[in-house]
């Protein structure tokens, strides 16, 4: 979460010509309401189930950029269907960068509460070696401009040919 992974994700799509998929925006647009309210009405167990179902069809379509929400990777089937079944770039930011660039956000449900920076701290402990284990790319995202992130990640995927992979899969 704040990462970067929405504006670098769009970014690429339009440099590669890909389509860009931002799975909560996904998981909104299908159930008519905001991750917030979604949080309210099911609780995160149940965000957590209708993401896994997203996440399992959006996995499957070829040719596109993916953007997960940053939990989506605490369910085991979320992280064998995104390592599987495409390129996982993992834009690594730590806790205190991350709380630099979400100290005015008040929109992230897991961040509510007395200590968003110690949430943050304890919310990294737990995602990054699942985010590490699902990835072929990290990127350390420090603070570089969403453009220069951007390129840093078409850099990877050309070296590993993946782009022209995708190409021929979206046609």
């Amino acid at each position: 979460m704040g990462a970067g992974k929405t504006t670098v994700g769009r970014s690429l799509a339009q440099r590669t010509g890909l389509r860009f998929v931002d799975s909560d925006h996904e998981i909104e647009r299908r159930r008519g309401a905001s991750v917030n309210e979604i949080f309210a009405s099911d609780g995160e167990a149940g965000f957590r189930e209708l993401e896994q179902q997203v996440l399992d069809e959006l996995t499957r379509e070829p040719g596109i950029v993916l953007a997960t929400g940053g939990g989506a990777v605490l369910r085991e089937p979320n992280r064998r269907a995104l390592h599987q079944r495409g390129t996982v770039v993992y834009l690594r930011a730590g806790p205190d960068e991350l709380a630099h660039r979400m100290r005015n956000d008040r929109s992230r449900p897991l961040l509510r509460g007395a200590d968003p920076r110690a949430r943050l701290r304890e919310l990294f402990r737990q995602r990054d070696p699942l985010y590490r284990e699902v990835a072929h790319f990290t990127i350390e995202t420090g603070r570089p401009s969403p453009a220069m992130l951007t390129q840093l990640v078409l850099a990877q995927l050309e070296l590993a040919g993946v782009l022209d992979d995708a190409a021929d899969e979206a046609g």
